[in-house]
């Protein structure tokens, strides 16, 4: 008996020394593998969660998968700040998970083992792969109420939660009720009319809540400057402010003038209508004068001169700008005044100078005329 003693204090004893062993990785009893625990395979990959709350978990606790478990809890810290803990697991290999998996803290049943529950998220698309070593942030944690606060809740509710004034409010609701029957009838059927014609557009509803939607991701973006405009309102808040007398009065006056306004355009308007169908003659014209209108309007400036006359005019002097037609033919016809046919005249030869012209001796003119005399008389040779 004494020797059975003796070894059952031995095991104790080993067994105290083993749970206060926590050195690296080994966490007393807790590191000891368990039989029937979940396969991780040869290939174990390695992930660790950040948990506001872990409740009672512990480690060799489940890892699940759709409710199939996959791996271990390995050990639970504190992180630095003391503001999370730390669960780090081990999973199987073969499985794949998105890189954006979700973890929660789950129970298999009312009062049965914690264990943490890894998925794909719901609310986003799943990318990527979740890889050895990765960590899944609080954002994607999350964990379940327990029995316990759910009955430590509702004991609240029934001790000091107003239960006991339920009959109160069964009475007074009758009282309420009473007598109005028609009304509330009448209400209920203005709801069910109200909800139907919401339904019917409810399309323009979620289209007004997308619109929503994207005006609060635009003032997001000019949160800066919304702030900025906000900070600089108050200087022009207060000039505004100052200048409301001279603000009222310029109001005040305006309405005055759109008043006068009217009042003259309402005293003219017979006038008016009758000058504008005078004035459709004149403007039927000008439309049928076209291009003509324009081009007459160009010697304006320079009548009665035509508008080349700006090219020789400069200023206080004129340019001459001249074209002589040396016709000799029609300058002796011209001078001679004569109805005899003209003197031919002999044409120079290209190239030379000034040649004597050959030109006959005129006789006395007949009918009792005067011959060529003067300066013409002379350059002719007919004066005497």
């Amino acid at each position: 008996m004494n020797r059975a003693r003796k070894r059952l204090a031995g095991v104790l004893a080993g067994v105290l020394v083993l749970a206060g062993c926590s050195d690296g990785g080994f966490n007393g009893l807790y590191s000891t593998p368990l039989p029937g625990g979940p396969d991780v395979g040869d290939h174990p990959y390695h992930v660790t969660a950040l948990f506001t709350d872990v409740l009672d978990l512990v480690p060799q606790a489940n890892v699940k998968v759709n409710d199939v478990a996959v791996g271990r809890i390995d050990r639970i810290t504190l992180t630095p700040d003391t503001r999370a803990a730390l669960v780090a697991m081990t999973v199987n290999g073969e499985i794949t998970l998105p890189a954006n998996a979700r973890a929660e803290l789950r129970q298999s049943s009312l009062l049965g083992e914690k264990f943490v529950e890894l998925s794909a998220p719901t609310a986003e698309k799943p990318a990527g792969t979740l890889v050895d070593g990765a960590q899944i942030p609080l954002g994607r944690t999350n964990r379940n109420p327990e029995i316990e606060e759910v009955l430590g809740a509702l004991s609240l509710l029934l001790n000091g939660g107003g239960v006991d004034q339920l009959q109160n409010i069964s009475h007074e609701l009758n009282d309420a009720l009473s007598g109005n029957e028609p009304q509330m009838r009448a209400l209920l059927s203005r709801v069910d009319e109200l909800a139907t014609q919401l339904d019917g557009h409810k399309g323009e509803i979620l289209r007004a809540i997308d619109g929503l939607g994207k005006l609060s991701q635009t003032l997001t973006g000019q949160q800066q400057n919304l702030t900025t405009a906000l900070d600089n309102l108050a200087p022009g808040l207060k000039i505004v402010a100052d200048q409301r007398d001279q603000l009222v009065g310029m109001l005040n006056a305006l309405n005055k003038l759109s008043g006068v306004a009217v009042d003259t355009v309402n005293r003219s308007r017979d006038q008016l209508v009758a000058n504008l169908k005078a004035l459709e003659p004149t403007l039927r014209q000008l439309s049928a004068a076209g291009k003509d209108l324009p081009n007459a309007l160009q010697i304006l400036l320079t009548y009665p001169f035509p508008d080349y006359a700006g090219n020789v005019i400069k200023g206080d002097y004129a340019n001459v700008d001249a074209r002589i037609d040396l016709d000799l033919d029609k300058l002796v016809q011209n001078f001679t005044n004569s109805s005899q046919p003209p003197v031919q005249l002999p044409s120079l030869p290209s190239g030379q100078g000034a040649l004597p012209l050959p030109l006959p001796t005129t006789a006395p003119p007949a009918n009792n005329q005067p011959g060529l005399g003067g300066l013409l008389g002379g350059l002719l040779g007919g004066g005497r």
